[in-house]
């Protein structure tokens, strides 16, 4: 079948040819017929299996076959996507935009991270198609930014990534401003219970379209564990970058502040790597997906979430510096190499005491995994230190002891610039001792002295009346 044979309009055909494509997949193929006919459809189908085309396809189609709007005219939204995370709805707004580049087609995405001032004003001049993140979308429908009122198509994309997030209850406050008459897709990786509700409310009749890969992930990817104590996986990782050399690699931590510090690991080794997840700014996130899909990097650390929305062809390797806390997640991490009948490895760094977990992820693959060690002497063989990797803050309690300290000690510190006021803290003192501040405490204002063994200053200013000191006198409730 070609994609000259679905009924699609000649625009769209002709910029599907324009993106090198004349056979849909499968998940395309069985989806889009269906979908042009207004019916509404349930597409069951693994990431990469092209389901984006599979519903931005119709929907333009079913925007443009009619009469072309005219100029000037008001532009309602039309068609409705949501997506789990922010790189998932810029990369279907992307698509949305190949595909109607023949068309007058209006889109824009509407995510975190982004002024949202900028997206109410392209909201304001009209759009024909909106991606949304649900967090972003709730937030301008509470403010009364947004109108739905005009909705025709719906599309829930990786829904179960979306329960996984906690966004149900924003789905259920979104689907219910929307038109009750209006066509509805949902697409997903999986069907949990959670899913099979939500199909079961918002599906009327629906065309059910579920594509099993006839292999696998577990049977394509070559797969292994390393079993390393945690305070080696930094070493670890490390070594393995220089014997294997990875063409371009994910590696995949359990918490955001384990992708930054291990990007900073990688880059002190001298290995290119960008870091994504939720507290990064959205300028930084997509700054690190283009480098890492241009070659800039040919390493990109990701938390899970963030990597829901990662479109990137020929991935060499995946590698779980931390250990997924399921089955199912590490199938989805490990299926984002050996796509379209290349090649993919995929590594685990597993810590002793989570070799069940392995024992996990075999039973639901229905095959071993090779288990293997890096040469001890070989760790001990790389040339620079590379510290111990950490969930906690930037500094543990040992480092924040060890600082380097300025001469004559930390005391040394005569409060904030004249005239500031004090740096909005509250602190305390022993009663009736010099010090240092102790902050954290309701029983006064932060005090600063002018030196090893220096007058106690006041943090309000410089005409704010000195206490008498002394020990302070117990409150009537008692003793603190």
């Amino acid at each position: 079948m070609l994609f000259r044979e679905l009924g699609l309009i000649e625009p769209v055909l002709q910029a599907v040819e324009a993106e090198g494509y004349t056979t849909p997949s499968p998940i395309q193929a069985g989806a889009i017929p269906p979908a042009l006919e207004g019916r509404d459809v349930l597409g069951i189908a693994q990431t990469g299996t092209g389901k984006t085309a599979a519903f931005a396809l119709p929907a333009i189609h079913r925007l443009f076959a009619g009469a072309l709007p005219k100029p000037g005219a008001r532009r309602p939204i039309r068609a409705l996507v949501i997506a789990p995370t922010r790189e998932l709805a810029m990369q279907i707004r992307d698509s949305f935009i190949a595909y109607g580049r023949k068309t007058p087609l209006r889109v824009i995405a509407v995510v975190g991270g982004i002024s949202q001032e900028i997206q109410v004003r392209a909201l304001r001049n009209g759009v024909d198609a909106l991606i949304a993140t649900p967090g972003r979308l709730v937030d301008l429908m509470r403010q009364r930014l947004i109108d739905l009122s005009a909705v025709e198509m719906l599309t829930l994309d990786e829904a179960d990534r979306m329960f996984d997030m906690g966004f149900a209850p924003d789905l259920k406050f979104i689907t219910a401003a929307l038109p009750a008459k209006r066509q509805n897709m949902l697409f997903s990786a999986t069907m949990p219970g959670p899913i099979v509700e939500l199909s079961k409310s918002l599906l009327k009749d629906p065309a059910r379209v579920e594509i099993k890969p006839e292999k696998t992930p577990m049977q394509i990817i070559e797969q292994s564990v390393l079993i390393v104590p945690r305070e080696a996986k930094n070493a670890t990782l490390t070594a393995y970058f220089r014997l294997n050399e990875p063409e371009r690699a994910i590696v995949f931590t359990r918490t955001k502040h384990g992708a930054d510090r291990v990007a900073k690991v990688l880059a002190r080794a001298g290995i290119p790597s960008g870091a994504i997840h939720g507290d990064k700014r959205q300028n930084a996130r997509i700054k690190a997906l283009f480098d890492f899909k241009n070659g800039r990097t040919r390493v990109l650390v990701a938390t899970d979430i963030a990597a829901r929305g990662i479109d990137v062809d020929n991935i060499s390797h995946v590698i779980n510096f931390d250990m997924p806390g399921d089955p199912e997640t590490y199938i989805h991490r490990v299926g984002r190499t050996g796509r379209a009948g290349n090649s993919g490895k995929a590594v685990s760094l597993c810590q002793p005491e989570e070799r069940r977990l392995v024992g996990a992820i075999e039973r639901l693959g229905g095959r071993k995994i090779a288990m293997d060690r890096i040469d001890p002497a070989l760790l001990a063989e790389l040339p620079i230190e590379l510290p111990p990797m950490n969930d906690g803050p930037d500094m543990d309690g040992d480092e924040f002891e060890n600082r380097p300290r300025p001469e004559g000690g930390f005391r040394n510190f005569d409060g904030p610039p004249p005239g500031r006021g004090g740096f909005g803290g509250r602190g305390r003192r022993p009663a009736g001792k010099g010090g240092p501040v102790k902050f954290g405490s309701r029983s006064g204002p932060a005090r600063f002295a002018d030196g090893p063994g220096g007058v106690a200053k006041s943090s309000g200013g410089p005409n704010r009346p000195r206490g008498k000191g002394g020990p302070r006198k117990p409150s009537r409730g008692g003793p603190r």
